[in-house]
């Protein structure tokens, strides 16, 4: 399946972007938004950053054909203020995030990250990386695995499916990501198995985002980026859950609002900001893009400017 990129036009327009112009995408994946970021910064230059070298093979001859200006960074976004550091880059004019799994990843059945195809369970972003999805499911606790379904799938039976998954693993470890889908459809009442979308959709997500410590990582890399904007500088993300989405409102909002001062207090006086958000309310897909992406229909983008 080809990938399309998410709130492209979006995107580009609400980054700003300059012709002499640092930017960073953090996630470059197929290079969808880093090539038209390119193309606009033709005296700049572009980091982008993924920790899946597939995806940096594939996407660099892509920005070859647009310009030399341009670096691809095998490495986890949360690590964007050293790496910068490495290459003297000390303030940026923008930063991309596009958060998630992209098509691909969930298309190369071997990747392990769907439950609509058989494989070893994998689900590994960076597959240099040790702890992979087959390790969280046989190796971690009842209370470990209930906390990550819980807090990460938000999911209403996560006690009752770590207890399944503990149990049969005790007789042989839960190998394929089929096994597991039939270890958490045992798990759930008749009436939730009857309801509109794949039982396991939840619990997959939960994993996938704890082998890759996606959300620990987005605070890391927000509170990094935010700092290392240029007066004038935009920060734009792409979020498709609301975990994501939350914590980005909360940090692009905290750097944003005045803190509040007691006015009965002599001398008391609002502090200046140094960000204001681009746009209140998150910008999500027309029509049109929702008709031709199904990806599209969670997806939020928010914007914040140094002042």
């Amino acid at each position: 399946m080809e990938h399309i990129s998410v709130l492209l036009e979006e995107s580009i327009e609400l980054l700003n972007i300059k012709d002499e112009g640092i930017y960073v995408d953090c996630t470059l994946g197929r290079a969808g938004h880093s090539q038209e970021i390119l193309k606009r910064c033709t005296k700049g230059h572009l980091y982008a950053f993924d920790c899946d070298m597939t995806a940096i093979n594939e996407s660099t001859p892509k920005l070859e054909k647009i310009g030399k200006n341009f670096t691809c960074i095998h490495s986890y976004y949360e690590n964007l203020g050293e790496v910068l550091a490495e290459y003297g880059v000390e303030s940026v004019d923008g930063i991309f995030m596009d958060l998630g799994v992209s098509s691909p990843q969930f298309d190369d059945a071997s990747r392990g990250f769907s439950y609509r195809n058989d494989a070893r369970l994998d689900m590994r972003m960076d597959q240099s990386q040790t702890l992979d999805a087959y390790d969280v499911v046989n190796t971690y606790t009842l209370e470990e695995l209930t906390r990550v379904l819980r807090e990460y799938g938000e999911e209403p039976f996560a006690y009752k499916i770590a207890q399944k998954i503990v149990s049969i693993r005790e007789e042989k470890p839960i190998e394929t990501t089929f096994e597991l889908v039939e270890v958490i459809k045992s798990a759930l009442p008749a009436a939730v198995l009857r309801k509109k979308g794949h039982p396991a959709k939840r619990s997959f997500q939960a994993i996938r985002m704890e082998v890759n410590q996606e959300l620990p990582q987005l605070t890391k890399t927000l509170q990094e980026g935010i700092k290392r904007l240029k007066p004038g500088g935009r920060f734009c993300v792409i979020t498709f859950h609301s975990l994501e989405d939350k914590i980005v409102k909360k940090a692009f909002k905290e750097v944003s609002t005045p803190k509040k001062v007691d006015k009965r207090l002599p001398m008391a006086e609002e502090e200046s900001v140094a960000y204001r958000l681009v746009n209140k309310k998150p910008i999500i897909s027309g029509d049109k893009e929702l008709s031709e992406n199904n990806r599209a229909h969670s997806a939020k983008l928010r914007g914040l400017e140094k002042l």
